[in-house]
This record gives C-alpha cells, sequence and structure tokens, in this order.
C-alpha cells in the first residue's frame, strides 16, 4: 500500500472516529432528554388529574368519558389514584390496567416519594402526592410514540450523515494526500533519471523549508558523496591501472631480453635482480592497496581496543628499522605523564603501525641524512606526536596535494614511492578521529603533526 493511501485512509479513519463520537454522543444526549421531558410530561398530567379528581371534585364517571372521547396527545395514558391503603379511587380504563400497581409498588412509591421505570417501550411514573393533609398515590403510564418517531428519525439522519461525509472526507484526504505527497512523487520521477553516467543532476529542493525540503537536501548531498566516490573510484581504477602496468610492463621485458639469446650469468643475474627490484614494487603496492582498502572499512567493522601510543611508537619504529636498517629514528618524549590515561587511545594496533611507519619512511627516504625525529607530547585530552626531518622538503603548491591518493610531486626524482602512503596516513588517522597536518620549506625538512583524542 502506498504512502498515499496509507495517509488517506488514516485521516479518513481518525475523521470517521470523531464524526461517530460525535453521532454517538447528539443520538444518547436526545434519548435522554426525550426521556426525561416524557416522564415530566407524564407527572404534570398524572398531578393535574389528581386535583381535578380531588380539589375540583369532578366525578370519576366524568373524568373517564372525557378520557375515552379525548384526542389523547400522551398516547395510550392510563392515570390511577389510589390511597396509601391501596384503596382505588380513580383509573381511566380499569378494565385494561396497563401498570398493575401492587401493594409493594405502592409502599415503594410513599417510600421513595416518586419512582420512573419502563413497561417495554411505555414509560411509567408513580408519585406521592399530599393533598389536604391527605396522603395519595398517583401512577400515569403512557407511549412517547412522537418520541420515539423524531429519536428514530435522528438516527437515519445521523446514519445517512455519517457515511456521506465519511465519503466526503475519504475524497478529500485522497486530493490532500496528493497535494502533500506530489514533491515526494516529483523527486521519485527525477531520483529514477539519476544514473551513474549522470550523478551529476540534482533534485529540486523547492521554496519551502519543510520536510521534503530537507530530504531533498539530504538526498543531494548523498548523491554528491556518491559522485565524489565514483569519480574517486574512477580516478583509483586509472592510477592503479598505471601503477601496476609499470612494473608488470618492466619486468616482462627485462625477462624476453633475457631470453631472446644467450647470455653471461652477470648479464642473467642482473636480469633477475631487477625483475626482481619491479616484484618488490608490486609487493609493496600490493600490500599499500590493503591497507588502504583496510582504513576506508566502516569503524564499526574494525576492531579497537585501549592502546599505549609509546608502545605502538616502539613497535612501529623497529618495523621501519627491520624494512630500513640504514634509516635512523630518534624518539622524544617531552614531559612526564601522570597516568597512563595520558598516553591511552582507543585505536586499531595495525593501523597506527601502518601511519607510523609511512611517516618514518617518509622522513627517512627525504633525508640525505636519512633521519627522523619523534617527538611525542601528553595533554589532558589528547596527544601530540611531531614527525621531524632534514630533509629536501616540500614545495607549497604541492603541500595542499601531498594527502591525495597516488599523487607524487617532484620530490620523486629523490625517492620513488606510490603515492599512497600519506593518503593511508591520513585515513588512519581519521579513522581515529585525530587530525593530521604538515610544515615544510625547500631545504629546510619537514614535519607532520598528529592529534589524537584519549580514552
Amino acid at each position: 500500500m502506498t504512502i498515499r493511501n496509507k495517509l488517506t485512509l488514516l485521516f479518513t479513519s481518525i475523521i470517521a472516529a470523531l464524526l461517530l463520537a460525535f453521532a454517538l454522543v447528539v443520538y444518547f444526549s436526545f434519548s435522554k432528554n426525550r426521556e426525561d421531558e416524557y416522564y415530566s410530561s407524564l407527572r404534570h398530567t398524572a398531578i393535574n388529574k389528581a386535583n381535578l379528581l380531588l380539589d375540583a371534585k369532578v366525578a370519576p364517571a366524568v373524568l373517564q368519558l372525557i378520557y375515552r372521547n379525548s384526542e389523547n396527545s400522551l398516547f395510550e395514558e392510563e392515570v390511577a389514584i389510589y390511597d396509601t391503603s391501596f384503596r382505588l379511587l380513580y383509573h381511566d380504563a380499569v378494565n385494561i390496567d396497563q401498570v398493575k400497581e401492587t401493594r409493594q409498588m405502592i409502599e415503594e412509591i410513599v417510600q421513595k416519594k416518586e419512582i420512573r421505570f419502563y413497561q417495554g417501550e411505555m414509560q411509567v411514573v408513580g408519585i406521592f402526592y399530599r393533598h389536604h393533609n391527605q396522603n395519595y398515590v398517583v401512577t400515569a403510564i403512557a407511549n412517547d410514540q412522537g418520541g420515539y418517531i423524531k429519536l428514530r428519525n435522528l438516527k437515519y439522519t445521523l446514519i445517512m450523515s455519517f457515511f456521506v461525509a465519511v465519503f466526503l472526507i475519504y475524497i478529500a484526504g485522497h486530493v490532500f494526500s496528493s497535494k502533500a505527497l506530489k514533491p515526494v512523487s516529483d523527486m521519485v520521477d527525477k531520483v529514477e533519471e539519476i544514473t551513474a553516467t549522470n550523478l551529476d543532476l540534482r533534485i529540486d529542493t523547492g521554496k519551502e523549508k519543510d520536510e521534503i525540503s530537507e530530504l531533498a537536501v539530504t538526498f543531494n548531498e548523498m548523491l554528491n558523496r556518491l559522485e565524489k566516490s565514483f569519480d574517486a573510484q574512477k580516478e583509483f581504477v586509472s592510477n592503479i591501472s598505471h601503477e601496476l602496468r609499470t612494473p608488470l610492463t618492466a619486468m616482462l621485458t627485462e625477462l624476453q631480453v633475457a631470453v631472446e639469446k644467450e647470455r653471461s650469468n652477470e648479464t642473467y643475474k642482473a636480469s633477475i635482480q631487477h625483475a626482481i627490484s619491479d616484484a618488490q614494487k608490486l609487493v609493496r603496492l600490493s600490500n599499500s592497496l590493503l591497507d588502504l582498502a583496510k582504513a576506508s572499512y566502516d569503524h564499526t567493522e574494525i576492531s579497537f581496543k585501549e592502546l599505549r601510543l609509546d608502545e605502538v611508537m616502539l613497535d612501529a619504529r623497529n618495523d621501519a628499522l627491520h624494512d630500513q636498517p640504514n634509516c635512523k629514528i630518534n624518539i622524544l618524549f617531552e614531559g612526564e605523564m601522570d597516568d597512563d590515561n595520558d598516553v591511552s587511545v582507543s585505536g586499531n594496533e595495525y593501523l597506527l603501525k601502518v601511519a607510523f611507519m609511512n611517516l618514518m619512511e617518509n622522513g627517512c627516504k627525504f633525508s640525505a641524512n636519512r633521519e627522523v625525529s619523534v617527538a611525542i607530547s601528553y595533554f589532558k585530552d589528547k596527544s601530540i606526536l611531531h614527525f621531524r626531518d632534514k630533509g629536501i622538503g616540500i614545495a607549497e603548491l604541492e603541500l595542499q596535494h601531498i594527502f591525495d591518493a597516488f599523487y607524487r610531486g617532484a620530490n620523486q626524482q629523490f625517492a620513488g614511492g606510490n603515492g599512497i602512503g600519506l593518503s593511508l596516513t591520513k585515513k588512519i588517522i581519521e579513522l581515529h578521529k585525530g587530525s593530521i597536518s604538515v610544515s615544510s620549506g625547500i631545504n629546510e625538512g619537514t614535519t607532520f603533526t598528529i592529534e589524537l583524542p584519549h580514552l
């Protein structure tokens, strides 16, 4: 079921329930008023007839004659007058006697002063009447045919009005929901036009600042992210194809040249050494790509635990020295720790080691003395790490691009690389809710600054 139909049915149901409650209140209120008014009319009629009998001394036979020959507006009316000894003084139609008074009923009327009850559809009232220091009991019964007809007509009117109103409300609700959801329908039509080939299309946010407009804005922001992701993916595929093709082509060419004709052992060894060098480049590139993929995972898919930065840094230093034994890495702890929390972070040990090793190895590669120093400062809410080298530095125009994947600046002639390390490092630091910045000067060295929050 569409939202339009759901809204229409919900709107109709709510209004129908309110109309039904209103109709029931009107019906039962009218029914109660009719009942009370008719009891009052019966009581008034009974007292009038008692006054005619007791005050005007009209003979019972005369009252009965009047009763039989009058048009009784109360329909089937009968009035009976008793004294408190259950002696009948007057009855409109003693041969019919619809009330069937008993001594017990008379006593109840004397005790309660007045009783009211139904006998079938006919209403009965019994009253205790005092006249000239004499006590009497008067009963009256009648059928409110006119009141019942009005009540029945009211019921039919309410029922017909209810169904007509519900139908009209349904039509109005359908029109209302269609109009309210028209921006959504337009949005759906526009979204259906958007494919991988035209991600530049956007949804009209409209002039109104409502929930639909907010949805359109959110959707456009999502499309912006998707477009950037697709562009990055295309660029990534293009770059990785180039990065893989270069060493593979070199390996293939070297091996083809080696097998074309007989050569000396030294030539074969040189060819094999070149092939091994290209294979190592492929291995480093593959490892970097795997690390980049891990750093791009959703935060919830990566295991985090409490780590000590000093221990992770020392492990990263040992691994970096193992890969580049002619490199010199100095670690300086600035200040003293008050407790372990000053150096503890929530993170992934492997990824943090990769980030630290990348910065250490970069400092070594681009320094003539192959030396890099790491300074660790501890603060109440964060730790700050400075990776400094005295190498060739980075040009100011290139600083804004060094964290882009596969970007390699003019210093690539000084040392090789695949352009993934710094991009990977930035992703890892951001994954740990930290930040990384860089400052550098040509032939003055480079300093990378990392800030990581504590637990």
